[in-house]
């Protein structure tokens, strides 16, 4: 076979040799060295043909000037610049014109006189303006922007907060290698032990028919590690669960993992919130303070709706029951007879509220979005007139509304918003028409910004009815220990029993999560039990954790923090995908990519894979 002749390639060839710096770095003292800098076009200006540059990398932005003056060859070759054309220059550092100074910029005082340009590498238009200048930013789709995730990248948003996890990850490692851990792998291809999200699975080539699950947690292999003898283990680590998406979830995730030999709730406590120090400190440079206060699960749902709760507000939770018991309002009296709640929440500053306001508020947020049955209110006039009901006095007696009022401590000017049903669900509707008032009134600072309100919930159920299947399941993961006090109760009522559970919440977000575990075969055995679990499954699924739990299993205990969660509120962003380089969208793909994607059909022959798609409606 001839090979065609083609065209001499010409590839331009970078004669300046490494850059001297960054294009964040020259300040007025470097003003007369001559220079390298290397980087992506950001902007560009001709100003009675003097040609302005903005040069950009990941440290910032440095303005570069061709003027014929200087150099008129130099000036010629950068004609054809355009954004995200990258070059290197070599020229030499001059103080900018006094009225020409960029105080926004670390290297406003300056720019460079270029002498030399090469091109290295010319760009195609972009599909989307990418400049570290905010105001030249367009708005583009979330999907067009995950599609060049190599262009969007560039921006100096994105590429901050993956600088910012970076030093998550090293104060992370330097926290517990001081305390005494050991960072140990665990695997990737592990054995499914479908309880709770769905496992992503992996067929095995060598064994037929059989499957690995990628780990939802490293659960079962940290206890093992304590059984082995490391005491203290800690692992930067992916996870995976093939569940429904949304901004603060994703398929694949990354778990600060930590378990701790002879552990007890204090020692975790005071280990994890001197990491929680450590990271703020070393990523944002702030002080936080210690200890947390702590939560039992059942004062946070009931104060503020949901196990977990943004403490950075008030407008809490206000359990009305015992005022209205008796007041003869049919709705109430059916709903307390029943063994339900008449909750209220009072809103400083919202008594003189119009119907037209009231009528949007029950409909659309309290009926349509938090999906309660109906919204009652007392709006106390800021004239101090009256209290108005939206209950017709022969309805519900004056005397009952007032007694509400003064029990949430409600003054002239403020509206008093009360939902009834049964728990947890009023609470956690209550919960979430909180959140909303929370917003309409400003009390909820903007991401990013503090105060840092951590919180520890304690005291979870350890079980829960799944009413679908009509068993217990585990609140946190069967392996999690009951509290000793409830032992005795465990079979009798296991709807009342306590777990050795704690969540770490921050800002309203669930940050991290663990428990003590259980460490005794027979105990383990009996969770088994309750949870529908037979001695033949408990043996397939977990019988090498029980077989190691009779070789001299210490008592231990762990947790694991979400670093995805936490980078975003450090970064002050609103989506995990903010702090993630390559994420997946809502439908777990990844766009740039194209994953998931079909396979060559050899591949499912060698893997005893035939694909059965669904059919179409």
């Amino acid at each position: 076979m001839s090979i065609q002749p083609r065209a001499r390639l010409h590839i331009p060839q970078d004669t300046h040799g490494p850059r001297t710096h960054t294009c964040g770095a020259l300040r007025r003292e470097h003003v007369g060295q001559e220079v390298v800098l290397k980087g992506w076009v950001d902007t560009r200006r001709d100003l009675g043909g003097v040609i302005f540059i903005d040069l950009r990398d990941r440290y910032g932005l440095t303005q570069i000037v061709f003027s014929p003056q200087d150099d008129p060859e130099a000036h010629a070759r950068a004609a054809p610049l355009r954004s995200e054309y990258v070059v290197s220059i070599r020229g030499t550092v001059a103080l900018r014109a006094e009225e020409t100074i960029n105080p926004k910029l670390p290297t406003g005082d300056v720019e460079v006189r270029v002498h030399d340009l090469v091109v290295l590498n010319p760009s195609d238009p972009p599909p989307f303006t990418v400049s570290a200048h905010e105001e030249k930013q367009q708005k583009t789709s979330e999907d067009l922007r995950l599609r060049y995730r190599y262009l969007d990248l560039r921006r100096p948003e994105l590429q901050r907060n993956l600088t910012l996890r970076h030093r998550l990850y090293q104060a992370t490692r330097r926290y517990f290698d001081r305390h005494g851990f050991i960072e140990i792998e665990t695997p990737v291809l592990m054995k499914s032990t479908p309880e709770g999200a769905r496992d992503y699975l992996v067929p095995s080539r060598l064994h037929p028919g059989k499957f690995y699950a990628l780990p939802q947690s490293p659960q079962t292999y940290k206890q093992i590690l304590m059984v082995a003898g490391f005491d203290r283990y800690f692992q930067i680590v992916k996870c995976f669960r093939d569940e429904d998406l949304r901004a603060d979830r994703q398929p694949e995730f990354t778990q600060i993992d930590v378990e701790v030999s002879f552990a007890t709730e204090e020692m975790i406590y005071a280990l994890m919130e001197g990491l929680m120090q450590a990271i703020w400190k070393e990523t944002r440079g702030i002080d936080i303070a210690t200890p947390f206060p702590r939560l039992r699960y059942d004062e946070a749902l009931r104060t503020y709706g949901t196990d977990k709760p943004d403490t950075r507000f008030g407008l809490e939770i206000h359990d009305l029951s015992d005022v209205f018991r008796g007041s003869g309002f049919r709705v109430f009296d059916d709903i307390l007879a029943r063994g339900g709640h008449v909750v209220a929440l009072n809103v400083p500053g919202y008594g003189d509220q119009g119907r037209g306001y009231m009528d949007r508020l029950d409909k659309d947020v309290v009926r349509r979005r938090i999906g309660a049955g109906g919204l009652i209110y007392f709006r106390l006039p800021s004239d101090g007139s009256p209290t108005l009901s939206s209950v017709k006095e022969h309805v519900l007696p004056t005397p009952y509304v007032d007694a509400a009022v003064q029990a949430v401590g409600a003054r002239p000017g403020d509206l008093v918003l009360v939902l009834a049903g049964p728990a947890p669900t009023v609470f956690e509707q209550m919960g979430a028409l909180r959140l909303h008032m929370g917003q309409e009134l400003a009390l909820i600072p903007p991401p990013g910004e503090g105060p840092w309100h951590f919180v520890w919930i304690t005291d979870f159920p350890l079980l829960e009815w799944d009413e679908e299947e009509r068993r217990f399941v585990a609140r946190h993961h069967p392996f999690t220990s009951p509290h000793p006090e409830d032992l005795d109760s465990l079979f009798d009522d296991p709807a009342r029993t306590r777990a050795r559970a704690y969540d770490l919440v921050l800002n309203g977000y669930e940050i991290g999560g663990g428990s003590i575990r259980i460490h005794q075969p027979e105990l383990q055995r009996q969770m088994f039990h309750l949870l529908g679990i037979d001695e033949a499954e408990a043996r397939q699924r977990f019988g090498f954790l029980l077989d190691a739990f009779r070789y001299g299993a210490p008592p231990h205990g762990g947790i694991a923090f979400g670093v995805d969660r936490i980078a975003m509120l450090l970064a002050g962003g609103t989506s995990l995908r903010d702090v993630i380089a390559f994420p997946k969208t809502q439908r777990a793909q990844e766009l740039m990519v194209q994953s998931p994607d079909t396979v060559d059909p050899r591949q499912l022959e060698e893997l005893h894979i035939r694909i059965v798609l669904p059919e179409e409606d």
